[in-house]
């Protein structure tokens, strides 16, 4: 009885330790293939953009190819879905941004995830000032003459943003519940589309990350009116911020994360936490992602995490306040 009780305690620990074993061996073997980091606007606009200059170095420093894949729609719903659906086995992970994990939550009850318990946060990478930009041929070229426009011609004008739900529909829709104007909301499948309609003359305004508009107002494309940023962007030094503008509410940048589905291993959170904040040490990504009007972050993913909660629960005031909804 005494051997037999000492054979079965024997092969218990050698299974707890077999299990341990193949933790660590899991954690020593990833990755050891092809990595999809799941992009939840169309290629082209700024989320789109911070993925693919960080892609292809991280790949590099993790051993495997890191590949974007676009999913658009539904304002980041529809990607944001599929990263929250994946096997947490670290292959397949979605950059997080403030349209996904917050604005879009807070104002769609229909939300298919919950964005503080259906995902794994890694880490923030970046955070970029929104702006609101206009076509030339609008009639006003600065901020005093923007509001003037709008408030002398009530629904005559109409503005382009990611996605019904994003950061740039609620901070627009904020926007007009302070000022009082009202302009039409034209969604778009991701900002890519959206501002390059805007710089067709197709809708004469837009309010975006400011990446995706930033080559088109250099090139004298498009017009800047006003920036959500903490001081002015280097890039526009005559540009105003909300706050300056009395609009302080407006004033909140955005930011692009990485993060899995839940239930992440913690090696695999760590192993790529890690080998971010390396590719953001390299000064020539960090050139890339600043040269965008981003601001370089790499935190802990628990600061990422704390950093998401805080800004859905901002934005979910802000919808109940304002008593904003989709319709």
């Amino acid at each position: 009885m005494k051997n037999g009780f000492v054979r079965n305690a024997f092969v218990l620990c050698a299974g707890a330790l077999g299990l341990f074993a193949s933790g660590g061996a899991f954690s020593e073997s990833y990755p050891s293939r092809t990595i999809k980091l799941q992009v939840p606007f169309a290629p082209g606009g700024t989320t789109d953009i911070v993925a693919r200059i960080i892609a292809e170095p991280l790949g590099k420093m993790l051993g495997q190819p890191v590949v974007v894949e676009n999913r658009p729609g539904g304002g980041g719903i529809v990607g944001a879905s599929e990263t929250a659906r994946a096997t947490p086995d670290g292959y397949t992970l979605g950059v997080a941004t403030v349209s996904t994990v917050a604005s879009n939550p807070a104002i769609n009850p229909k939300t298919p995830y919950n964005p503080l318990t259906d995902f794994t946060p890694i880490i923030n990478v970046a955070a970029t000032p929104n702006i609101i930009a206009v076509h030339p041929s609008f009639p006003a070229k600065d901020y005093k003459g923007f509001v003037a426009e709008l408030k002398a011609h009530p629904g005559k004008y109409s503005y382009a943003t990611s996605g019904t739900g994003s950061i740039g529909h609620l901070q627009t829709e904020l926007y007009k519940s302070l000022t009082g104007v009202f302009i039409t909301h034209i969604p778009y499948r991701g900002a890519g589309p959206a501002v390059n309609d805007v710089v067709a003359g197709q809708v004469p305004m837009t309010f975006d990350n400011l990446p995706s508009p930033l080559p088109f107002i250099l090139a004298g494309r498009l017009v800047p009116i006003v920036v959500a940023a903490p001081q002015r962007v280097p890039q526009l030094p005559n540009v105003p911020t909300f706050k300056e503008v009395g609009l302080e509410p407006v004033n909140r940048m955005a930011f692009y994360g990485i993060y899995g589905p839940k239930g992440l291993p913690k090696e695999v959170v760590d192993k790529v936490s890690t080998a971010v904040r390396k590719v953001l040490e390299d000064p020539a990504v960090r050139k890339r992602i600043e040269d965008t009007g981003s601001l370089v972050i790499g935190n802990t993913p628990e600061q990422f995490g704390a950093q998401i909660k805080a800004e859905y629960e901002i934005y979910k005031k802000v919808v109940d306040s304002a008593k904003l909804t989709l319709e």
